[in-house]
Parts: C-alpha cells; sequence; structure tokens
C-alpha cells in the first residue's frame, strides 16, 4: 500500500532551473513549495513573473498528467481561479526528464496564482467561508461534464474507499480511544451517491486566499482529482475548515450556503455530508498511523495529525442539519 511514497523525486534547485531553461523557456530562481508525493517549485523570474514546476511522483502515468491538464483546460474557460498550463518550448505540455538516481520523471508547468494558504488565515470569518463555498460550487458545476479514462482509477484518498482504508489501517492506530472512534466513522452508502469527476482534495492548504479583501484567489493542485462522489468535494473542504472553529456545525453551514448558491444538492447529498466529513477525517488518522510506521522518524506526520485527533471526537459528537 502507497508504494508511490517511495518514489517521491528529490530534484536539487539547480537541477530544476535547468529543466525549466531547457524545456519552458523559463529562466529564474527556483524554490520548493510543500508537496506530498511529487515536488513543485516556484520558479521566479528576473521580470517577476511566476510559475510552478511540477515534478511527478516516479509512479505517476503521463494519461493521468494529461487528464489534469484536460481538466484545467476545460474549466479555464468558466472559472478564474485554476491555474493555466504553460506548453513546454516545442508545444507539448508534458516532457520526461531522468534524475540522478537514474530514473525518469514527468514535469510539467502552470502559472503561479497570487495568495496565502486558506489554513494560514485567522480568523476565518464567515464571507470567506461562504465564498470558500462558491468557488467549490463553480469548480463542481465546471467539472460536471467532464470526463477522462485516468480518472476512474482506485486511489486510496477516494472517499468510496473509506470504508476499506479505515477497516485497513485503523488496528495501526496507537491510542485505543482514536482506533474505536475511527472504526465508528464508517459509513453505509452503497454508491447510491451522485458521481462526477472532482478536484479531491481541497483542503485548507490547497485554497488560496487574498487576505486583505478576504476572498478566494486559488484552487490547486489537482493531483488527487478522481471520478467519485460528486458531495465527496464538499465533506473534504468541510472535513479541513471545521477542525479549529469552536461551532464547526456553524463553520460547515457557511461553506454549504456558498456551495449551493453554485451547486444543487441532493436530499442524499445533504444527509451523506456530514458522515462524509467525518470518514474523510478518519482516513487521514489511518493513513497516517501506516505512514508513522513507515517512516517512524518523520516527525512532520505526527504533527500534521495533531489537530485531527483532538477535534474528532468533538466533530463526531456534533451532528449536521440546514
Amino acid at each position: 500500500m502507497l508504494p508511490v511514497l517511495e518514489k517521491t523525486p528529490h530534484f536539487e534547485a539547480e537541477a530544476v532551473i535547468s529543466i525549466a531553461e531547457e524545456h519552458f523557456g523559463i529562466s529564474g530562481d527556483a524554490r520548493p513549495l510543500p508537496s506530498e508525493r511529487d515536488q513543485n517549485f516556484l520558479i521566479t523570474t528576473n521580470a517577476g513573473d511566476k510559475f510552478v514546476l511540477k515534478i511527478a511522483n516516479a509512479l505517476e502515468s503521463r494519461q493521468f498528467l494529461e487528464a489534469q491538464n484536460a481538466a484545467l483546460k476545460h474549466v479555464a474557460t468558466r472559472v478564474d481561479f485554476c491555474q493555466s498550463v504553460v506548453p513546454a518550448s516545442f508545444g507539448d505540455e508534458i516532457v520526461r526528464v531522468k534524475a540522478a538516481d537514474g530514473l525518469s520523471y514527468f514535469v510539467r508547468a502552470v502559472r503561479y496564482l497570487p495568495g496565502v494558504p486558506l489554513g494560514e488565515v485567522r480568523p476565518q470569518p464567515s464571507e470567506l467561508l461562504n465564498d470558500f463555498g462558491h468557488k467549490l460550487g463553480l469548480l463542481d458545476h465546471a467539472l460536471k461534464d467532464f470526463d477522462h479514462p485516468a480518472v476512474h482509477r482506485d486511489f486510496h484518498w477516494d472517499l468510496a474507499n473509506g470504508n476499506r482504508i479505515v477497516n485497513e489501517f485503523a488496528p495501526l492506530v496507537q491510542d485505543p480511544a482514536l482506533r474505536d472512534l475511527v472504526l465508528h466513522c464508517r459509513v453505509d452508502i452503497d454508491g447510491r451517491l451522485r458521481q462526477s469527476v472532482i478536484h479531491g482534495d481541497p483542503n485548507d492548504y490547497n485554497v488560496l486566499v487574498d487576505p486583505e479583501r478576504m476572498v478566494i484567489t486559488g484552487l490547486l493542485d489537482f493531483g488527487d482529482m478522481i471520478y467519485s462522489y460528486t458531495v465527496g468535494n464538499l465533506a473534504i473542504a468541510i472535513a479541513y475548515v471545521v477542525l479549529d472553529k469552536p461551532d464547526a456545525v456553524a463553520a460547515a453551514r457557511e461553506v454549504v450556503k456558498g456551495y449551493t448558491s453554485e451547486f444543487v444538492l441532493f436530499d442524499d447529498e445533504r444527509a451523506a455530508l456530514w458522515p462524509l466529513v467525518r470518514l474523510r477525517l478518519a482516513m487521514s488518522v489511518c493513513l497516517a498511523a501506516y505512514q508513522q510506521k513507515q517512516q517512524p522518524d518523520n516527525e512532520y506526520l505526527r504533527i500534521s495529525q495533531q489537530a485531527i485527533e483532538e477535534n474528532l471526537p468533538r466533530i463526531c459528537a456534533d451532528e449536521y442539519t440546514d
């Protein structure tokens, strides 16, 4: 499970600068950006233009990267808060480069979007949460008629796989009370919910904010894109937004209010929303437990889970109604 983590690229900034110049005609400085299983670099030119060079995991298929590019081009005519694809100098949108370890990696370039991560904005006023929901509704509306064979895949973060992930990895959770809690988060859906292509990971660090105007300016990283429960996008967004909120349900309602101003939720989706929020958080706990077993010295994994472990009992006790 998760062999993809063992194939993360490890390019130095100097090599990235050469790749950007040679293949994309972009000359500038390179600064690494966070990524779970790929490598992303911010390239800033002398003129101040900014691009993101994305080096995919060695196990990533070209077909799935083509699907991401196709989705970005599809939504570009309908929304203005997703990155646009920058073709290479010879016209292709994806290039293959070889690293010092002998492995080959696919590389893409996209335009940089300004803003600060939603996860770093405090406080998060109701208007901002409403706008987050509004933008997410616009995106789901834009994606409703998009499809690609590569997004019909088995993916460990897919909410449709949530029960299986919890069953498989909950035994690795050390705290017995937390283990029982994540097992309690399993849901009974049986695939009856509407499905479509979704972004798949609108967590609060994939969402950008203009902190002066308090509006959403960007939704990044289509690397978790999947054909799955349509309402899953909203559930994932809410799961991370409510973690530090004293009134999680009130925060969720603001996101839902904005979302439904652009995209209609069916009754069964409204009923499944809060259980899917809990399931997403339970999956995160379980997958982190697996990763910690594989990388016991990785302190980041432990720190990143702290907020979920502290707040999951409260969120499980809450009942969402609208």
